[in-house]
């Protein structure tokens, strides 16, 4: 298999490290589902799994789409149960596009968010692990020579994480897991190469205004035929209601994970939450940053999706 780009960049956190996709071995039609955290991973864990299966019966996708740069699992452990699968393979990261390596045959699906309600639902998701999930995860941090410290933690204020959240300069990577530095960095190595032929751009904001074109779109990129009747169970299967209702199933090692398990993790599914929490300052600092970071193309994709702006291939920066 040809390999178009190794990764060039190393990234590691109290949850990842890109330094784990080198035991990766690729097949032809393999799927890497991209993201930057809270922004879509698991919907679109979610919708690819009921496309190769054709089947609207939960599954269990925390295992059957492995998360390689996860590091609180052992990585023998993540790529022997990747080697065993016999069906076609769809995996996960949280990593910066320049983080992993990119072949010519592997499908990769970015699915992007507005930062602001990214963040919203990182609040939720950090301030509910359990105390199996803090340890692990803080035992990864003070072993690793670049981090040195234990998982930070969100405080009972949404402003004041808001604050830590939006961190800058070299130190923002220590003062919490996912900080708004990462997230632009995520969005922004894959809008450079959003032109590849192998690589599909979706955002949030349309698979909640069109989950079944959205739907029938991944499914033509990812070659994938589905007869139509087939089609209307598949996206039912795919709604945030049924996730929900299956999220034991789904999810089964989110109850590990947070206080509430499945339910915790698969949190409201909806967008603008911020609007009635962030105060006009927190919304003036993250526009400003925006401003900053991002160009005004990525920047208007990030906040409306495709429907509003267009396909994100044709935008200029």
């Amino acid at each position: 298999m040809q390999l178009v780009r190794a990764g060039t960049k190393e990234r590691r956190s109290w949850t990842t490290d890109s330094r784990r996709w080198a035991y990766y071995k690729p097949r032809t039609d393999d799927i890497v589902i991209a993201t930057a955290p809270k922004c879509g991973t698991t919907w679109m864990q979610q919708i690819v799994s009921l496309l190769i299966f054709q089947s609207p019966e939960a599954r269990d996708i925390q295992n059957e789409s492995p998360w390689i740069d996860m590091r609180v699992r052992p990585v023998e452990e993540v790529t022997e149960r990747l080697e065993a699968q016999t069906h076609r393979r769809f995996l996960k990261t949280h990593l910066e596009f320049d983080a992993v390596p990119i072949y010519e045959s592997v499908r990769y699906i970015h699915v992007a968010r507005d930062g602001r309600d990214a963040f919203m639902s990182w609040y939720n998701h950090s301030r509910h692990y359990s105390q199996l999930s803090i340890g692990l995860q803080s035992a990864a941090g003070l072993a690793d020579e670049t981090i040195g410290k234990p998982l930070p933690l969100p405080g009972d204020s949404i402003h004041d994480f808001f604050q830590v959240w939006m961190a800058d300069g070299p130190e923002a990577r220590l003062a919490n897991d996912f900080p708004a530095q990462r997230y632009f960095e995520i969005e922004r190595s894959y809008w450079a190469e959003r032109k590849r032929q192998n690589l599909s751009m979706v955002h949030y904001n349309d698979l909640l205004a069109d989950l079944d074109g959205e739907m029938r779109r991944i499914a033509q990129f990812l070659d994938i035929q589905i007869p139509e009747e087939q089609w209307r169970p598949l996206v039912n299967a795919a709604s945030f209601h049924f996730m929900r209702e299956h999220g034991a199933t789904l999810m089964p090692r989110a109850a590990q994970g947070w206080d509430k398990g499945a339910e915790r993790f698969l949190n409201a599914g909806t967008n603008g939450r911020w609007r009635g929490v962030l105060t006009a300052g927190d919304i003036a600092l993250y526009e400003a940053r925006v401003r900053r970071e991002l160009s005004p193309g990525l920047a208007r994709w990030l906040e409306t999706g495709s429907r509003a702006t267009g396909d994100p291939r044709t935008l200029q920066d």
